[in-house]
């Protein structure tokens, strides 16, 4: 949540589990939903967007700031409920994401590259920032030197934090991963010298240059575990591939988690990312 000069924006809303959250927290600082002025889901990921339509619902002033290649489904998410289920699967679409509702399309702005946002004397640019996404995009507040990145510069969970810092990895969610895109993207966030990442899932990063150069480098290394994978069992063997990679990447962190609490944090990223490069390779035949 950003507040300035009494108006708030909520960049990413989370799922639609999270909107009692959002309202509470509002209600703990006295603001009126009625001073919601924007929502800004950075893609529509239901990770970051699913409570979008119930928000909108209940913040009667907000226009939505979308991608213009994500705005259609927050106006007719159907398709993006069916391609949901499709990579969860139904019992856990019901369980995590609950229900998808449509925003009126006359309050949908859709932000193209280069976009400026009004938030009292704040001023945020909105950047068009493929590679996790096509129709992702991060958000560039100039008070604070720092990018609202969404997915783009990587997720990083608090109990992998050591001595060393935050341990940050890419997902490949399906079904939109382009290497290619995604380089582009970490080189144009970097030539703004930002001193800060706002992270969505789930920090705060300040060591900017030295993790951009190690996202780089997990780019080029899921790309060949993708392409080394045993064509006969190219899931499995992608997912074996990322497993062991990212066991690797703990240690050297200095990780002293133990193998079940790993695989408890893990789990549902290595499907995630194991599918999204497989469907990238599939497209490369």
């Amino acid at each position: 949540m950003l507040e300035d000069q009494g108006e708030v924006a909520f960049i990413d809303t989370g799922t639609a589990r999270t909107v009692p959250l959002i309202m509470a927290l509002l209600e703990r600082k006295g603001i009126s939903p009625g001073a919601v002025k924007y929502v800004m889901p950075t893609h529509v990921h239901l990770d970051h967007a699913g409570a979008t339509g119930q928000l909108m619902e209940l913040f009667p002033n907000a226009q939505l700031i979308i991608h213009p290649y994500g705005a259609r489904h927050m106006i007719d998410p159907t398709k993006l409920i069916a391609g949901s289920i499709a990579v969860y699967g139904e019992e856990a679409f019901k369980r995590d994401y609950d229900e998808l509702k449509a925003v009126e399309e006359s309050r949908v702005i859709e932000a193209r590259d280069g976009y400026q946002v009004t938030l009292g004397q704040r001023k945020l640019l909105c950047l068009d920032t493929p590679g996790h996404a096509r129709h992702h995009l991060c958000f560039w507040d100039e008070q604070t030197q720092g990018f609202f990145t969404g997915d783009t510069f990587g997720i990083s969970y608090p109990e992998f934090n050591t001595d060393q810092g935050g341990f940050v990895f890419l997902p490949t969610t399906p079904v939109q991963f382009d290497p290619d895109a995604w380089h582009q993207t970490l080189d144009r966030l970097m030539s703004y010298s930002p001193q800060r990442m706002y992270l969505t899932h789930f920090c705060r990063i300040e060591q900017t240059e030295a993790f951009a150069r190690e996202l780089h480098r997990q780019i080029d290394d899921y790309v060949d575990i993708a392409r080394n994978a045993d064509p006969d069992h190219r899931y499995q063997s992608i997912h074996n591939g990322l497993n062991s990679y990212f066991r690797r990447k703990l240690e050297e962190h200095g990780c002293q988690l133990s193998d079940s609490e790993i695989e408890g944090l893990l789990e549902l990223d290595l499907g995630l990312c194991a599918q999204g490069l497989e469907i990238w390779l599939q497209r490369q035949a």
